[in-house]
């Protein structure tokens, strides 16, 4: 008796379990189903910049600018130099000879050498001859004229680091126009997306009366002819939504471009949805906001052309000097029984390099085409700052028409509205037709068309204004 209580508790508690399973996998079924998200527009900015492989491409720039510098500062590395020659022929040591050198660089024309030489042999260069132990010497090299103040190795260091500049520029160039181009597409699929939602309320209110019109024309209130009209009104309403929905899933489309996870390419969720397109994106700048016109990537970029330019003449104006290198050797003579060098004032060695060209016409005809590239670079830095200029006053100037329109267009539309929602009063009590019905509902649509449009026009201007004055991306 009580196993057969115990087996129908068993069987109770079993049923209610997958009952409430059951009821549980619905209720979450239906919750996913239902449920929507919204990505903003400042997350698909996140997403692209930490994801995107052109976002990526940009920050190796940077990278690259830094491997230049590093190239560059090699040219003051110390350098080591050892050479051994040794000559025996018929049983006889014609020679031996070991030189070392250590030679280090300065930003000066000035170098700093040491080194250490030992020599033997029958045939050997006496001028070359060492005791047993060698021979240590340690001087300077001196550029005293030409190469002093301005050098190759020293003029190659400042100009990498100006290129380093430019990798900068050129990474905040490809991140702006990356982040421009994106944007743009968010706007579009943005203005896809809400006209759907107008398109099909229009669609609903086409099919209200249509379905409205047939039954009064069954009840003899109205003539086929009336009937007729809503049905096309109705069809109509059909092809603008299913036109939309082609750019719709154009737009989704274009937005998956942009979406990236570790080098992968994303898919948007069918749930997934675009803020609304009354959220500003961006404060509102005006031009003063943005005076450093220097910052726009194409004229930085000429800026840090201009300095290389600059840097280059300087060193082509150092070659009118004669070249005079100023040798000095202290030579440090060895002990008997060791290596270990003794110095003597009156142990050295020095000497003289002199040169330079009589008449300088190779030298004199670089600086002037040197000169004659910076004027011309100056003169295209000036059309580009007045270009940019007059853009960002346009640009400005779109934008407050442009906020004036929506401002025009909202109270359009709520007299829209207003006359849509008046006139569907006097069709229900016979005073009105079904064409003037239509075209107050033709109107509103298109007026709540208009303002998203407007809306999105005025956003993409603004993003136009931040791109051309470089505030699109945080540096």
């Amino acid at each position: 008796m009580l196993n057969h209580i115990y087996a129908i508790i068993q069987t109770v508690l079993l049923k209610a379990l997958l009952a409430f399973t059951a009821l549980w996998l619905c209720i979450s079924a239906q919750a996913q189903m239902d449920s929507t998200a919204t990505f903003t527009y400042q997350e698909f900015l996140a997403h692209i910049i930490d994801h995107h492989p052109l976002a990526i491409k940009a920050n190796l720039r940077l990278k690259y600018g830094e491997a230049n510098v590093l190239s560059a500062r090699g040219k003051f590395d110390p350098v080591l130099k050892s050479s051994y020659d040794k000559k025996e022929f018929d049983d006889k040591l014609y020679y031996s000879h070991f030189a070392s050198k250590l030679i280090i660089p300065t930003p000066l024309g000035i170098d700093v050498v040491g080194g250490y030489e030992n020599t033997d042999g029958e045939k050997l260069n006496p001028e070359r001859y060492t005791d047993e132990n060698g021979l240590w010497h340690m001087g300077v090299e001196v550029n005293v004229l030409q190469g002093l103040w301005v050098n190759d190795r020293k003029v190659a260091l400042q100009q990498a680091k100006v290129y380093q500049q430019m990798a900068q520029v050129e990474q905040q160039s490809l991140l702006n126009e990356l982040v421009f181009n994106a944007t743009y597409k968010y706007l579009l699929w943005q203005q896809s997306h809400f006209n759907h939602q107008v398109l099909e309320n229009n669609l609903s209110i086409a099919n209200d009366y249509f379905t409205n019109t047939r039954l009064s024309y069954k009840n003899g209130e109205k003539t086929a002819m009336d009937t007729l009209e809503t049905l096309i009104v109705y069809q109509d309403a059909q092809r603008l939504l299913n036109k939309n929905k082609i750019a719709l899933t154009k737009a989704r489309n274009d937005i998956e471009t942009y979406l990236w996870y570790e080098q992968k390419p994303v898919l948007l969720q069918e749930q997934t949805l675009p803020e609304n397109y009354e959220n500003k994106f961006f404060v509102d700048f005006s031009l003063s906001d943005s005076t450093d016109l220097s910052a726009n990537p194409l004229i930085q970029s000429s800026l840090n052309k201009l300095s290389i330019l600059e840097i280059e003449q300087r060193l082509k104006r150092q070659k009118v000097l004669p070249k005079l290198k100023v040798k000095y050797n202290a030579l440090l003579a060895t002990n008997e029984n060791s290596i270990t060098p003794n110095y003597s004032s009156s142990n050295y060695k020095w000497g003289l390099d002199f040169s330079f060209p009589i008449f300088l016409r190779s030298e004199r005809g670089d600086i002037k085409q040197g000169k004659i590239k910076i004027e011309e670079l100056e003169l295209d830095i000036a059309n580009k700052r007045y270009e940019l200029q007059n853009k960002l006053e346009s640009s400005l100037q779109k934008q407050i028409i442009l906020e004036e329109q929506i401002t025009i267009l909202n109270k359009s539309v709520d007299g829209y509205k207003q006359l849509l929602e008046g006139e569907n009063e006097k069709v229900k009590y016979g005073e009105s037709s079904v064409f003037l019905l239509n075209k107050r509902q033709e109107k509103y649509i298109n007026g709540n068309l208009k303002l998203i449009e407007t809306y999105v026009k005025k956003q993409m201007e603004l993003v136009n204004f931040l791109y051309l004055s470089n505030q699109l991306v945080a540096k």
